[in-house]
């Protein structure tokens, strides 16, 4: 059984809001990833990724990463709607954090546009900021949406939460 709806209200989006297959979006605000205390990634050209419970994943392009901080990790996933994902460890001065960033090196037709793009888990980075906002990273541990202020939920991967 789901939680009850949280209501957007101005200004706010609520993830049940978002569509089922998920939308591919761009967008223009300020995103940030801080790793050790270095800068990894930062951008005002990236997509997001909206799906029905589960707060924006953001997409950033592969010029806008420090890409000598990504190392390929040999995990892989499977996206129903993206294809197969690569992982990658962020290591940046001797800290390395496992599988904390992903891309989908040739996703499916919708999602195309995202080809070669990174996206970071929010929990272990320093921070992981949007418009200056610091994102709260999506529960659960294996989805990496980030969640702020003008989202809400509830959120895929609280608990209780396995069954939607």
């Amino acid at each position: 059984m789901k939680a009850p709806r949280l209501q957007a209200g101005p200004g706010r989006e609520s993830v049940w809001d978002y569509p089922r297959p998920p939308r591919l979006e761009p967008t223009t605000r300020h995103l940030v990833v801080m790793a050790n205390g270095v800068t990894v990634a930062e951008t005002r050209a990236a997509y997001r990724v909206l799906e029905t419970s589960h707060p924006p994943v953001y997409y950033f392009p592969p010029g806008d990463v420090t890409l000598h901080c990504l190392r390929a990790a040999p995990q892989s996933s499977w996206c129903e709607w993206k294809g197969q994902a690569r992982y990658y460890d962020v290591v940046v001065n001797g800290v390395e954090l496992v599988q904390a960033a992903w891309s989908y090196p040739r996703p499916t037709a919708p999602f195309r546009a995202i080809a070669g793009y990174v996206a970071f888990y929010a929990g272990p980075m320093d921070g992981c900021y949007v418009d200056g906002e610091r994102a709260i990273p999506q529960p659960g541990g294996f989805y990496g949406g980030w969640i702020t202020s003008d989202i809400v939920g509830p959120f895929k991967g609280e608990p209780g939460t396995r069954g939607w």
